[in-house]
């Protein structure tokens, strides 16, 4: 019998011209928790849909069980208890949880009628299983992220899963969820099952992982114990480089007049009683737990809420935004958390998305200026660093880091002094990540940006802000101040609000 569940072996895999997988050689063991890590592009998405049956390597061998598949499609996959939790969790929103997770196995014996007391049984044991409370009889679309996440784990396990591959599983969770998330996973492995992590985050690499993977450029460059890696080593395998980000220092003028100036912000039912300023320079970061209230008042300032406040002061001028084109000509910028569903048009190109925030600037008659288009977009694509064959890329091809970085460049645009930025660099690589803080520490030295910074990732708070409020119940609850703030300090605070 093979120590490994599976075993690739020299694998190769090309796209047209682009060799995605050259030489890939890799392997699990029953019951071991794997994290494979790389930048995206480095092949993890290609090497996930090889172990699944989905892509067809041309070169190399695979084995499950020490013998050798000739084939693997996704049916054969599944037969052999391999499965994939994707981003999207690919559930059915509008059927419940016992119907989601009892249409598999129906499918798979071939039933054509839903036996409801057995899907409830069924559902109800492998939540038990599970050691979670979720209502069987909720429709899944209904439930948070980490819902969602748990029954597609349920799922899996249902169809006999002994290896569950998680892609980017902490995407969209808070520390709490993700500790959460973790007691599954160990569960898991209890249970003799394997989970292969794949993720960009290093602490969670770290903490949950046994064994590391890391990819470059179609490559394994790395592979080992996860004793022998930190996250300086992780971070060189990744990108080939030496990332080290100094704790952000505001150039703040002293007496400067403060870019914004808030007193008794509140949103019925959301937030009540915010005080918060904004210096040029600055970059202050809001953290808290979901549902703390920390996106509400990013909404607030942003004029998207039915806000009221006993002042609300823009470079001195008593103002109030009660609009977002009322907050966009007071000079206020907002990147959403949710940059595809909120922020970005997919299919269009990278400059209709930049220039729709200035559209009225550049007509030109009836009609736009094509040239001052192309001028603005070709500026804002360069200082954004931008990685893209040209400006009328569509943006739906593009990184989340790229596309990130075209949300700023948006924004900068339009002339803004204050941004606010909620979760920066959610669902980006390590490399995108250091160069979004990088645009953002330079936009607010140099630029005199003043940045509202709103962020689970404690780290990256206390690596870029001089200040920081923890959120709760729609409060500040606490305050940091640099230097001498530190990451267990903040943590600790908000362990106490769980």
């Amino acid at each position: 019998m093979s120590e490994y569940l599976i075993e690739l072996k020299n694998i190769g895999k090309r796209f047209g011209g682009v060799r995605a997988l050259d030489d890939v050689s890799m392997s699990i063991r029953p019951g071991e928790i794997h994290c494979l890590a790389g930048e995206n592009g480095s092949g993890k998405s290609t090497i996930i849909k090889v172990m699944s049956g989905v892509y067809t390597p041309e070169e190399g061998q695979i084995f499950i069980d020490g013998r050798p598949v000739s084939r693997l499609d996704p049916i054969k996959a599944v037969q052999n208890g391999i499965q994939v939790i994707w981003q999207d969790f690919s559930l059915f929103g509008n059927l419940t949880v016992a119907e989601n997770l009892a249409l598999n196995t129906y499918i798979l014996e071939g039933r054509s009628r839903m036996d409801w007391a057995r899907a409830r049984r069924m559902a109800r044991e492998v939540l038990t299983k599970l050691d979670v409370d979720i209502d069987i009889d909720a429709d899944v679309e209904t439930l948070p992220t980490s819902g969602k996440q748990i029954v597609a784990i349920a799922r899996a396990i249902l169809a006999k899963a002994r290896l569950i591959i998680m892609d980017e599983p902490t995407t969209a969770l808070t520390r709490h969820e993700v500790d959460s998330l973790f007691a599954i996973v160990r569960d898991l492995q209890a249970q003799g099952i394997a989970v292969l992590f794949v993720s960009h985050k290093m602490r969670e690499m770290l903490e949950i992982s046994e064994r590391l993977t890391v990819f470059r450029n179609g490559k394994k460059v790395a592979e080992g114990p996860m004793s022998d890696f930190d996250e300086p080593a992780i971070t060189r395998a990744m990108t080939g480089l030496e990332l080290e980000e100094e704790p952000y220092v505001a150039n703040i003028s002293p007496g400067a007049t403060p870019a914004l100036e808030v007193k008794n912000l509140c949103v019925p039912g959301m937030i009540e009683g915010i005080d918060l300023d904004l210096r040029p320079g600055e970059i202050v970061g809001v953290s808290g737990l979901i549902g703390s209230g920390r996106t509400e008042l990013a909404r607030a300032l942003f004029g998207m809420e039915n806000a009221s406040a006993d002042l609300f002061r823009i470079d001195g001028r008593d103002v109030f935004p009660r609009s977002v084109q009322d907050a966009i000509d007071l000079g206020i910028a907002y990147v959403p958390e949710d940059r595809l569903s909120e922020g970005l048009f997919l299919t269009q190109s990278i400059e209709r998305n930049m220039v729709v925030s200035i559209m009225d600037r550049l007509r030109k008659g009836l009609f736009l200026d094509r040239g001052a288009m192309r001028e603005k977009t070709e500026e804002m694509f360069a200082s954004m660093e931008i990685a893209a064959p040209s400006a009328d890329t569509a943006v739906g091809n593009l990184s989340g880091g790229n596309a990130q970085r075209v949300m700023l460049g948006r924004w900068l645009l339009t002339g803004a002094k204050i941004l606010i930025l909620n979760g920066p660099t959610v669902g980006v690589d390590v490399g995108s990540k250091a160069k979004i803080h990088k645009i953002i520490r330079n936009l607010a030295r140099k630029e005199g940006l003043a940045v509202l910074m709103i962020s689970d990732d404690v780290p990256e708070l206390t690596g870029n802000c001089n200040r920081i409020h923890v959120m709760h119940d729609g409060r500040f609850v606490a305050h940091f101040e640099s230097p001498g703030m530190s990451e267990e300090e903040i943590n600790n605070s908000l362990k106490t609000l769980k």
